[in-house]
């Protein structure tokens, strides 16, 4: 088996679309944005399933307990406000020093 295949027959359309429905029903939009909670691989992400895999993501929503825990989608508002390392990083750094960084790596800057 190569890397990254999945080991078994694929989920039938059939299998695919109902568990994106239950997905639905729990407040994702799709297979990506269920990926962290649900713990899906990039594959899986992209809708990709073997039958084995989708009845059991299918039977988890089933029973509302993917890890022991209900299915609850994240909070937009914590998703977007969330603040990376390098943002935190760069809003420490005026913009002077900044706009000397993007000179000196080829970048033209001009003032608004």
């Amino acid at each position: 088996m190569a890397f990254g295949q999945p080991a078994g027959p694929p989920a039938s359309g059939r299998q695919v679309q109902e568990l994106l429905s239950l997905l639905q029903e729990a407040g994702y939009s799709d297979f990506r944005h269920a990926r962290g909670p649900m713990r899906f691989t990039q594959r899986q992400a992209a809708g990709k399933f073997t039958r084995h895999e989708v009845e059991g993501f299918i039977e988890q929503l089933q029973n509302g307990e993917p890890d022991g825990s209900p299915v609850e989608p994240p909070e937009p508002d914590r998703v977007t406000t969330r603040t990376s390392a390098v943002e935190k990083v760069l809003q420490t750094v005026s913009n002077g020093e900044l706009a000397a960084e993007l000179r000196r790596r080829g970048w033209t800057v001009s003032e608004p």
